[in-house]
């Protein structure tokens, strides 16, 4: 959504202005993405991009195993190269502000930035000076360095206690949403059934002693 300019399209249309403008997307066939974290879901991630014909790049601290086609690169080299750089790694002391100031500075003209693991990855200011200037064309995230006590709670009419949300909020090329991409039907299915599944090898543990 976030390469096809969503947020400024439907503003432009909540805003009865249907004209195409200068508003156009790109597409995945022709750009580059570096996934930061092969987990499960980063794992996930890559499986579903290799559909849709572009190049992806990968970077774990761990060795996992290795992807038919995807090419393993240090940090560096992946936001050097990546048109996207999407990151679903854990927060660590190691990966605090692992997409800081420096390495935002080495990305692509252009180059977005999607965020589904936790705010403190990225070094906020950096990326806001980086959006305001122009160098990147947009940011999608679904977590915010300082979300704690603002995600989840209604706070329509008051004033946001983090600064860089709300600036975050304001720009027409970057997508925030309060760390929901978690929520789906599925997924919660998932954790129920794994909770029950949880609760019964906790329980027979106890039958056999």
């Amino acid at each position: 959504m976030s390469v096809r300019a969503a947020k400024a399209t439907i503003r432009r249309t909540d805003a009865h202005d249907y004209r195409p403008g200068a508003v156009r997307g790109r597409e995945l066939r022709d750009l580059t993405v570096g996934v930061v974290g092969t987990g499960r879901i980063g794992a996930a991630v890559i499986d579903r991009l290799q559909g849709f014909g572009c190049e992806v790049l990968a970077h774990d601290t761990r060795a996992r195993p290795a992807a038919v086609g995807i090419e393993h690169v240090d940090l560096d080299t992946l936001v050097e190269r990546s048109d996207i750089v999407t990151l679903h790694a854990r927060l660590s002391e190691e990966s605090h502000h692992l997409l800081d100031r420096r390495r935002i500075a080495r990305m692509r003209p252009g180059a977005y930035v999607i965020n589904t693991g936790r705010g403190a990855l990225i070094e906020t200011p950096a990326l806001i000076a980086a959006l305001e200037e122009g160098r990147l064309g947009g940011a999608a995230l679904d977590v915010v360095e300082g979300e704690e006590g603002i995600f989840y709670a209604d706070l329509r009419g008051r004033e946001l206690p983090n600064a860089w949300l709300a600036r975050l909020q304001e720009m027409p090329n970057v997508l925030v949403s309060p760390h929901i991409a978690y929520l789906t039907d599925h997924a919660l299915a998932d954790t129920v059934e794994n909770s029950i599944i949880n609760c019964r090898e906790f329980g027979s543990r106890f039958q056999h002693v």
